[in-house]
């Protein structure tokens, strides 16, 4: 009978853990100005950056400390940390942020916040960062005017060199500037370097493809598009049936 006690209660206990860890992990992201809020009003509040220290240096949000995975020094760093103490992690969007802040909560942190959208919500909605000099080209918004009036049809992809997604992406829009029949001049703009750009024209997801008609947007798209998908909204324009979404 006390062996039967003691299996159901390690059962219990063992579910009731499962349980709470899936909690922990599953737990919804704030909204990014209650995030922010909570943020601004946290009293020594620990800021992770999980992106790596390449990025890290060009512009992070103020008072974060780079934690990066891949560092030699990541565990250490971890280690560092007070568990007690609220907490606040962001990556580019939410791939790297969300792993950092599961396997915080997993280490027994009480207060793990991952920032929504991540730095690219951030800058895209207008909130502030340390910025760095860039090594890229920073166009200024009447720089970016210009270009869209360069064609009759511009398609304007929003991404990053880190952005896993914006990766995905590339060989989509290799293959339509290979398509002898597809019209619109395709540009890619580096986020990073322009982040005063991406927040005047609040592309707070990355990647962002816009479609420009004489300089007038006509068509929008936040994540992931395939070459299809493309190609139908460029074949509605010139009939001029694609609105803005």
């Amino acid at each position: 009978m006390k062996k039967l006690k003691s299996f159901l209660l390690a059962v219990i206990v063992t579910t009731t853990g499962v349980v709470h860890a899936q909690t922990q992990t599953g737990k919804p992201l704030l909204s990014l100005e209650a995030f922010a809020v909570k943020l601004n009003q946290s009293k020594n509040a620990q800021i992770l950056d999980a992106r790596s220290a390449e990025e890290f240096v060009q512009n992070h949000i103020k008072g974060a400390v780079n934690v990066d995975a891949k560092a030699a020094d990541y565990q250490q760093r971890l280690d560092a940390l007070s568990k007690d103490k609220p907490t606040f992690v962001y990556s580019i969007a939410n791939g790297r942020s969300k792993v950092l802040s599961n396997e915080l909560r997993a280490k027994g942190f009480t207060d793990v916040e991952e920032l929504p959208g991540g730095l690219a919500n951030w800058i895209g909605s207008g909130y502030p960062i340390i910025s760095t000099t860039k090594k890229g080209v920073s166009l200024t918004k009447a720089q970016f005017t210009e270009l869209t009036g360069s064609s009759q049809l511009v398609l304007v992809d929003f991404g990053s060199r880190y952005c896993g997604a914006c990766k995905k992406l590339v060989p989509v829009l290799d293959s339509l500037k290979a398509k002898t029949g597809f019209t619109p001049k395709i540009i890619s703009i580096e986020v990073y370097d322009n982040t005063a750009l991406a927040k005047e024209l609040k592309v707070n997801v990355l990647p962002t493809l816009v479609l420009y008609q004489n300089k007038k947007e006509v068509w929008k798209k936040q994540g992931f598009s395939s070459v299809a998908q493309v190609e139908a909204v460029v074949n509605q324009t010139k009939t001029g049936l694609a609105s803005v979404k």
